[in-house]
């Protein structure tokens, strides 16, 4: 059996653990959450390196990408490096190849479309693949990077606005703290503030991380639709409350959980049997097509 680790920034209350097959492999996939602590994530990862089949880094990214040039996180490097003999990932290679599939998929076949939708999508650096995806399926964009990562009340709105303020900000962005533009540990717990409402009032999709979403999430939100990665039950149950219509997860669900796209190419990753900077693209695309690999698309109200 292969053993799937995720190493998290995130809360602890947030792990889980699944069996899972995967083209008639058996996968043990659990999630870690060290709660902010910084150290005890490296730690994490010294105890496992060696002894688990592939590592994924949550509640942080290596890499934040523009259209044409990728910008490395000095905390996401620090963790990645600690790591010396499994194979680790962040989850950037399945944003840019499952998440472009996933907007595909709703253009095809979802239940609700997609063209002329207006979308709040609370970090587009985050996921470029997923901005030009959904600009391409003829969505209205309004990208909430400064708003949600800097508390910065500006929206961005074209694609080429966005990749000029990710090659203007992010090489000393990537210089701070992953705690100082990203909710992590405790942060994850706190009960959301409902600051810039009307973003989210004026969109027909809200789109991107969950924690970023999360954040400001209104106390109505009657009507709309959700478009992430991770979440628990208790997450769907609160945006059940909220009166959200769909959700929809990138990740499959696994026993009733969306893990990360991190954990997700993890596993991918060790069917590949290659080194994670030897991975392109199309070998990706060709394991989401052989292992079906469909978004999870549940109603709420």
């Amino acid at each position: 059996m292969k053993r799937i680790v995720s190493v998290s920034l995130g809360s602890s209350k947030r792990d889980h653990k699944v069996e899972a097959e995967l083209l008639g492999e058996k996968f043990e996939i659990s999630r870690a959450g060290t709660d902010g602590d910084f150290k005890k994530a490296i730690e994490a990862l010294h105890e496992l390196d060696g002894k688990v089949d592939a590592i994924g880094l949550g509640g942080i990214d290596v890499y934040l990408h523009s259209k044409n040039n990728r910008y490395a996180l000095r905390d996401g490097l620090r963790l990645m490096e600690a790591v010396k003999k499994t194979p680790v990932v962040d989850g950037s290679g399945l944003k840019n190849t499952l998440e472009r599939e996933v907007v595909k998929y709703l253009q095809e076949k979802g239940p609700f479309s997609l063209k002329g939708k207006k979308v709040l999508m609370v970090s587009g650096m985050d996921r470029f693949g997923m901005a030009e995806s959904l600009t391409a399926a003829g969505c209205r964009m309004v990208y909430g990077d400064l708003i949600f990562a800097l508390d910065k009340d500006q929206p961005i709105t074209t694609l080429e606005e966005l990749e000029m303020y990710a090659d203007r900000l992010l090489p000393d962005i990537c210089k701070l703290p992953i705690s100082f533009i990203y909710p992590t540990g405790k942060k994850q717990e706190s009960a959301p503030e409902p600051k810039y409402s009307h973003y989210y009032d004026e969109a027909d999709i809200i789109a991107g991380d969950f924690h970023f979403i999360r954040k400001y999430l209104p106390p109505r939100m009657e009507g709309k639709v959700i478009l992430t990665n991770t979440v628990t039950k208790e997450d769907i149950e609160d945006l059940r409350k909220r009166g959200i219509s769909w959700l929809v997860t990138t990740t499959p669900e696994f026993q009733g959980r969306s893990f990360g796209t991190n954990v997700l190419e993890a596993a991918l990753l060790s069917i590949l049997g290659k080194k994670w900077e030897e991975v392109t693209p199309e070998d990706y695309l060709k394991l989401i097509k052989q292992l079906d690999l469909k978004p999870r698309i549940e109603k709420l109200n």
